[in-house]
């Protein structure tokens, strides 16, 4: 197969998705998104997705966008980056459109993604990872690159593949036995994180400023951390309270998606994220109030404020 014909789909219209788009066509990888957000769609195929790097330089790259799976028939590679709760949805136009013997990745938040997937496509055509790269969406068909890191693919007959290309587009990429153990080791970190900040409506960093603050995403990961102890899931770190401290004041000023989504007005990711703790924590025995309280918050305050476009101009 040639790396550099072979189209690769992107699945989503968000930060994450625009951050593939642009650094996948930035290596002359030929990208098509497959999205459901109608501004965006139409920036990206009118000027094509604008990048601003780390440097503050901003580049713009080609790439083909459609809501429609039906222009995408055959896709042999697709890149899942919807948000959790749009899995449902990306599933049922993957089913339309990718090849018998595709792949589709999930690089998604929070648990359960690659099940949602695999009743719809099989589990032999979806591939579980998890990234810890980061980006924001200044507006349609613009976006920032934000922290750096690695994408970890599961062992899976397609993973050597799906990792070349990536590599190709100067990813960092590593295939692991089990990916169980970075999901949780992440699902912790956005648990303890991202509806606090939404809540307290404050950059990651703030979270460190508020001694309060500190306290409470303390005592969220390390409940969270004992449901993943007593589900039997060792996490990729071995203190992780100093692990969430430690990428909090990594990304001190970014935006956490949660806060993002709740500064919008529309549905987070906290059933996905806080909630998938409160579901294994009543299957293994151990209370979870914290990750309870967070989401029982963030649900009352969903679809209550500005724009975040008002909120950070």
């Amino acid at each position: 197969m040639d790396m550099n014909k072979t189209p690769v789909l992107i699945v989503g219209s968000g930060a994450m998705a625009s951050l593939f788009a642009a650094l996948l066509s930035a290596h002359n990888l030929k990208v098509r998104v497959l999205g459901t957000w109608k501004e965006n769609i139409e920036a990206l195929n009118e000027f094509g997705v604008r990048f601003i790097d780390h440097q503050g330089q901003e580049s713009i790259y080609p790439v083909e966008a459609s809501d429609d799976p039906q222009k995408y028939l055959g896709s042999r590679l697709a890149i899942v980056l919807v948000k959790s709760y749009q899995t449902q949805g990306a599933a049922e136009k993957l089913e339309k459109c990718l090849a018998e013997d595709g792949a589709a990745l999930t690089l998604q938040n929070g648990l359960g993604n690659d099940d949602i997937l695999a009743e719809k496509l099989g589990t032999q055509r979806v591939l579980s990872g998890v990234t810890t790269l980061g980006a924001t969406l200044i507006r349609p068909g613009l976006v920032r690159m934000g922290g750096s890191g690695t994408i970890s693919i599961g062992d899976h007959n397609k993973a050597l593949l799906l990792a070349e290309i990536l590599r190709l587009a100067g990813f960092k990429v590593e295939i692991v036995p089990d990916t169980r153990s970075l999901v949780w080791g992440k699902l912790v970190i956005n648990a303890s994180v991202n509806p606090l900040t939404g809540l307290l409506d404050v950059r990651n960093g703030g979270l460190m400023e508020n001694s309060f603050a500190r306290e409470m995403m303390k005592l969220i990961t390390l409940e969270s951390a004992a449901v993943a102890d007593k589900g039997g899931i060792d996490l990729p770190y071995p203190d992780p309270v100093d692990m969430v401290e430690n990428v909090v004041q990594k990304t001190a000023s970014n935006y956490s998606s949660m806060y993002i989504d709740l500064h919008r007005g529309g549905p987070t990711e906290i059933d996905a994220i806080n909630g998938a703790i409160i579901r294994k924590g009543n299957e293994v025995g151990i209370p979870t109030e914290y990750n309870t309280a967070m989401r029982m918050l963030v649900m009352a305050k969903t679809g209550t404020q500005k724009s975040f476009e008002e909120r950070i101009s």
